[in-house]
Formats: structure tokens, sequence, C-alpha cells
């Protein structure tokens, strides 16, 4: 699917995401005008989906991550939608992911302090639908946070 220009071309991308197409184009040893042919094509093939900002939150004030796993009333047909309607509400929540298995959703919650965290706790997590377990995680490291794999 990828050949060796293509996995260059996106080694570079994760380097430096910020970098021009003339200078990705020279760190991957190809023209400027390949370049934009192969990451138009790999944008059109959904491999290339998108450069996004990452912001540290901790920069911003937000000192508290906590990740929620929760287990939903199987009982309820319309659980899911409902929680995830809910959780996307929420300000704070910054991802929701679903899994296979006893834990059905997670959400990774930001907040500036433990009093904060303690109204996030009381006045929203609590009062999200259709929850029978709920299992929260304070973060206390990162010990890794990458998306790059070897290409």
């Amino acid at each position: 699917m990828l050949d060796d220009t293509d996995r260059r071309i996106l080694r570079h991308l994760l380097a430096d995401p910020t970098a021009d197409n003339a200078a990705l184009a020279d760190r991957a040893g190809i023209t400027p005008a390949t370049l934009w042919r192969r990451l138009d094509r790999l944008r059109d093939r959904g491999v290339l989906q998108g450069v996004e900002a990452r912001i540290d939150w901790r920069a911003l004030g937000y000192e508290v991550e906590v990740s929620l796993r929760f287990t939903l009333d199987k009982t309820e047909p319309r659980a899911f939608d409902a929680f995830t309607a809910a959780a996307r509400q929420v300000p704070e929540v910054t991802e929701i992911q679903t899994f296979l298995g006893s834990v059905d959703i997670r959400l990774s919650v930001i907040a500036r302090d433990m009093g904060h965290w303690q109204q996030i706790w009381r006045d929203r997590i609590l009062a999200l639908p259709h929850v029978t377990d709920i299992e929260p995680l304070m973060l206390v490291a990162t010990i890794k946070d990458t998306a790059e794999l070897a290409l």
C-alpha cells in the first residue's frame, strides 16, 4: 500500500508537522510537486487524515487528568446513545472511547485542580445517565504519548 517514499514523507511529517511543504519535500528527498501529489493521494486513501494541534492542557492550568471507565445498564436499549450524548455536553471531557468487554465506555476528563474535579464529578459525571459502575483512574504520569509507529 505504501512505498518507501510515502513512508519517508509520513516519518518526516510526524517528526515535524509544522514543516512547510518545501522543507518537507527537501527532507523526504523529493520535489515539492511530487510531495503535493503524494500527500493528496495519501489523503484520498484515508491514510493521512489531517494535521491537528496538540494542546498541553497543563500549560493552560489544567493540572488534573482522570480516566473514567463506565459500565452501562445493558437492560436499557438507548443507554449507549443517551450516555454518549450527555458526555459530549461535558466541556471537560476531552476523549470518549467505546470498548467490548466489561468496560463499555472510557472518558478522559481534565480539571484545573482537585476542587474543580470534585465539582465536575458531583455535577456532571454522577449525572450521566444509565451508569451501573464507574471506575475513576487519576493520572499520575504519562510515560509514552505518541501516535507514531515504525513506517
